[in-house]
């Protein structure tokens, strides 16, 4: 049996043609079921023309409240996997990244914390558990550099990026956290993942855009927009969207900055293909 060991589960919702011609398909009015309905291989289709249309009902909040979790709860799994809880408790667990070595680090992001665990060999149950370092701000992103064999922890702030010196196997960091990327644009999507190119010499950062429909930048950025072009990548914004709905590249060092990426809303990497340079990632 495999076993899955994960403290959250990342869901992906797509509408194709593909799936508007399969009958297992959940459409129109079924399509707008909830959580008791959901299970693996679920899937619905919802259209445009399923929508009701705008303001057909005052605003209403509706936010979920905070429950003990029964005894028995886990998500439903496919046939041939399971999962186990590593720990709870945590406050705010919202990136989970794995050390070459296995251990398993953590950003506590409303505690302003990276966690650590090692696991028992075929458990889920931690033998250790750290926490390799607080004082942060708002941590999200984690990546270990060089992959094979790291000497830094990087870690991603909201507003910037930092590093510990890092060898395989420590738990908490060794010293203070230097400072790599000094500033990045704060406020709206305040999530900042990074990783690194596959052959090492590129820091990717993103950073989500400050609003949904970048509607506080203005008519046109100062100078006009043709100017603007000449300086800018494709699809850059300006005002309050300077650097943002983006994915920045660095060296590893913090030096070097440049816009890798535009029109991302808030860019989740997963791997990079080393032969296309494509990204195989999860967009939010």
């Amino acid at each position: 049996m495999k076993q899955i060991a994960t403290l959250t589960l990342p869901f992906l919702l797509a509408a194709t043609v593909a799936l508007a011609q399969d009958a297992s398909v959940l459409k129109g009015e079924a399509a707008f079921g909830d959580w008791r309905a959901d299970q693996p291989g679920v899937r619905r289709l919802i259209v445009p023309d399923d929508l009701q249309a705008p303001f057909a009902t005052d605003s209403a909040s509706n936010g979920a409240d905070r429950a003990a979790m029964p005894p028995d709860a886990g998500p439903k799994l496919p046939p041939g996997f399971a999962a186990e809880m590593i720990a709870s408790g945590i406050r705010n667990p919202r990136a989970l990244r794995i050390a070459p070595n296995g251990d398993i680090f953590v950003a506590d992001s409303r505690a302003n914390q990276i966690r650590v665990y090692r696991l028992d060999e075929g458990s889920a149950k931690p033998v250790e558990q750290a926490v390799f370092a607080s004082g942060l701000r708002q941590p999200y992103g984690i990546a270990f550099y060089p992959a094979d064999k790291p000497e830094w922890a990087y870690v991603a702030n909201s507003g910037s990026v930092v590093r510990f010196a890092y060898k395989s196997g420590d738990l908490e960091a060794s010293g203070d956290a230097e400072v790599v990327v000094k500033r990045l644009p704060g406020g709206g999507h305040w999530t900042r993942d990074i990783t690194f190119s596959p052959d090492g010499k590129t820091l990717y950062v993103s950073v989500g855009s400050a609003s949904n429909v970048a509607e506080g930048i203005g008519e046109q950025p100062s100078g006009g927009i043709e100017a603007w072009a000449e300086r800018q990548p494709l699809g850059a914004l300006w005002g309050n969207e300077e650097n943002r709905a983006a994915v920045l590249a660095f060296d590893p060092d913090g030096g070097n900055e440049r816009i890798a990426a535009t029109g991302l809303r808030n860019w989740t990497p997963r791997k990079t293909s080393p032969l296309t340079a494509r990204d195989d990632s999860l967009p939010r």
